[in-house]
């Protein structure tokens, strides 16, 4: 079978893309020229030079063997740690969170597990183990993504982290072949996950310091403990309570977009430095929490990536201290 290529522009003009992925069996739906600004949460940045949302993960597999060789390729959840840089990503972007849905539990003597596929929103794992009386998931309540994300950058949130209750994963490759690994296979870190004994790349949109280049987490299995469903669901009350409390979540934003460095926290450092509140175009540092960026009205992806770089810059000038971002930035500025 030829390699579809996404970027090529087609010789046969009868024929549309979609048709010719339908003849090489694919079933997803391919977009090109997509603005990924209504898929990210920032609600800002360029646009993908194409975009696939396949219809499951044999779907998924097969369109990654078809691409070619080098092709940039990024997997999106929720797009809640990501932004595209207003010149665009010219590459392919590929969405998890329409058909990477899938959940399973399976009861045992000790407890159970969980098996979400990457597309299944984190907060949504929690509540299903405080409905089968798990626990150990609630942290996961509180983290605004999909389990592929919080897989790749060990997201955690009130002293708990994604990898502390994982029992093996799922991933895929560009030539689409599924393993399945165990936590042992990576070195896992704050806000890090590195497969051991693997050259890292720079190939955009691989896992890079979270694992193999061109390679990407296509499931979790969670092993949880025996539970009270109750107590889960009041723990998951506060958690919600304490967010509501202490981030903007009335605007748009990517949640916190700077690790904290080791024995401080990126927004006391901030705001000490005097940026709480500043302003560029249409974006801010939140008033409310300062490691949040908004968008407070038609920010440009550049207005974002000016303000990380005050940050950055500003902070390391006060305090000799280099900030780390959580979130991610793709493709070219304009």
């Amino acid at each position: 079978m030829s390699r579809y290529d996404p970027l090529e522009r087609k010789a046969d003009m009868n024929m549309s893309e979609q048709d010719q992925m339908r003849q090489q069996g694919l079933r997803g739906e391919l977009r090109c020229d997509e603005s990924m600004a209504r898929h990210v949460s920032w609600r800002a940045g360029g646009r993908a030079r194409c975009t696939y949302a396949p219809a499951d993960l044999d779907d998924l597999a097969a369109f990654l063997r078809g691409l070619p060789d080098g092709q940039p390729v990024h997997l999106v959840g929720l797009g809640s740690n990501l932004l595209v840089r207003d010149g665009g990503f010219d590459g392919t972007v590929i969405f998890t969170h329409r058909a990477l849905r899938a959940v399973r539990v399976v009861r045992d003597a000790a407890g159970g597990e969980i098996r979400a596929e990457a597309g299944v929103a984190s907060p949504r794992v929690a509540r299903i183990a405080a409905l089968n009386n798990l626990g150990g998931a609630e942290f996961l309540a509180g983290i605004p993504g999909t389990v592929g994300g919080a897989l790749a950058m060990n997201a955690g949130c009130y002293g708990s982290e994604t990898w502390d209750v994982v029992a093996q994963v799922e991933t895929i490759d560009r030539s689409g072949t599924l393993r399945i690994r165990t936590p042992g296979q990576y070195t896992i870190g704050y806000r890090s996950v590195v497969r051991r004994c693997r050259q890292l790349s720079s190939v955009p949109g691989s896992l890079q310091k979270n694992g193999d280049a061109g390679e990407w987490f296509v499931s979790a299995t969670f092993r949880l403990l025996h539970g009270d469903g109750v107590e889960s669901r009041a723990k998951i009350k506060s958690l919600l309570s304490q967010r509501i409390a202490a981030q903007p979540l009335g605007v748009p934003n990517a949640g916190s977009v700077f690790r904290n460095p080791p024995g401080d926290y990126a927004a006391r450092l901030i705001e000490a430095c005097g940026l709480k509140g500043r302003v560029i175009g249409g974006a801010a540092i939140s008033t409310k929490h300062a490691n949040f960026i908004v968008n407070t009205g038609g920010a440009r992806a550049a207005d974002i990536e000016a303000l990380l770089e005050l940050a950055e810059r500003s902070v390391q000038e006060r305090f000799g201290i280099r900030l780390e971002r959580e979130v991610r930035l793709i493709g070219e500025r304009a």
